[in-house]
């Protein structure tokens, strides 16, 4: 933060410069701290939602089940969950809130866009719980902490690199994209071999994502934020909040993917 000196020029000198890249940076980690405490919980609910509805979903009865995955048993809520039309709806539903946030959040309130965070967070973890039918309870665990080690390196490297990330934005995004047209291909065809090399470029995009993110949030309320806070701040730390997460999310279901042990 030593350059806020000469972003934040003040006509009283360099000493009331320095106070006000002082304030900034006090600010900064605030705000950083804000985004990243909104993503802990929307993971947390994430996690909360997936393991509820996987224990209300199966049951040990092999006579009073009514319907068997593999080795698991299903009560009638898990075949709605997990073998009927519906489940089509949880896994879409998400993304239609997801869209609903990002577009619309400068219409919302906070306490608003906050609940619709929190209620996206349960969706994704309902349309997550099916992960336990397919993994073992141990690597999904394993995966997790790998996923969080990774996501606070990479996130960690954003937040105090020199080097401007940029110019990797659009990079990214193409490669993003890419990886959602090769998922859906592959959802027809099926093929092993693609669906690991798209797994392993998935976990690089992700990786570059979580750093770029955050030092895009960084710079944002650097050069915008910082001078504007109330309502303004409060919803970017939410829209952010819901990048870094969705950052996590993903690299954590691509890792499970390629390191995951399955039933």
């Amino acid at each position: 933060m030593s350059d806020l000196d000469r972003n934040y020029a003040s006509p009283f000198g360099r000493a009331a410069g320095r106070v006000d890249a002082a304030a900034v940076d006090a600010g900064l980690r605030a705000y950083m701290l804000r985004i990243y405490n909104y993503m802990s919980i929307g993971l947390a609910i994430t996690g909360l939602a997936a393991l509820g509805i996987y224990m209300g979903a199966v049951t040990p009865d092999a006579a009073g089940a009514a319907a068997r995955i593999g080795k698991v048993y299903l009560t009638s809520f898990g075949v709605a969950i997990f073998a009927s039309p519906l489940k089509w709806v949880f896994m879409l539903a998400p993304l239609a809130m997801v869209m609903v946030i990002s577009f619309g959040i400068n219409r919302l309130k906070p306490a608003t866009a906050q609940l619709l965070f929190w209620a996206f967070s349960a969706l994704m973890g309902v349309s997550l719980s099916s992960i336990f039918l397919v993994y073992t309870h141990s690597s999904i665990v394993q995966v997790f902490f790998i996923t969080a080690a990774s996501f606070g390196a990479l996130s960690l490297y954003g937040y105090t690199t020199k080097r401007d990330m940029t110019g990797m934005g659009s990079f990214l995004i193409m490669g993003l994209f890419g990886v959602i047209i090769a998922s859906v291909v592959n959802m027809f065809l099926g093929s092993g071999i693609m669906g690991f090399v798209i797994s392993v470029i998935g976990v690089l995009v992700f990786a570059g994502l979580t750093a770029w993110d955050t030092q895009r949030l960084k710079n944002d309320y650097i050069y915008g934020y910082a001078s504007q806070g109330g309502d303004i701040a409060e919803r970017a730390a939410i829209t952010g909040a819901l990048s870094l997460y969705l950052n996590f999310i993903n690299l954590f279901t691509l890792l499970l993917q390629l390191l995951g042990q399955k039933e």
